[in-house]
């Protein structure tokens, strides 16, 4: 499956993210035919946590090209995700991506884990 959709995008990646993203890329030697999943799981303190990582394509994706990034968003994730901005931190008490997301209705402490 290498089809990419043009249609509007769920999420968003900062440009800091977006560098973060490619250094991860390259230091880990991420094959090609991979693109960056980003999604949702049960659990987490807050009852959904996030998914972000490198994985190939599955049938039940819809594929984004954010800044040259191939990005995937299951189908059935794109609900809590829409919106949603990934970004990057790198403080002296932080360091590390962060979820902006406008569908969670609360978050904890630990910032991965939201309720919708």
């Amino acid at each position: 499956m290498s089809t990419v959709k043009t249609s509007m995008q769920p999420i968003t990646l900062t440009p800091g993210a977006i560098e973060q993203l490619k250094r991860i890329q390259k230091e880990q030697s991420v094959p090609s035919d991979h693109g960056l999943r980003v999604g949702v799981k049960g659990g987490g303190c807050s009852g959904f946590s996030y998914i972000l990582g490198f994985d190939l394509i599955k049938e039940q994706d819809d594929v984004y090209e954010i800044e040259g990034m191939k990005v995937m968003v299951q189908k059935a994730h794109a609900i809590y995700l829409l919106g949603m901005e990934v970004d990057w931190l790198d403080g002296l008490n932080n360091r590390g991506f962060t979820f902006n997301n406008p569908n969670a209705k609360e978050s904890c402490g630990c910032g991965t884990s939201f309720s919708a």
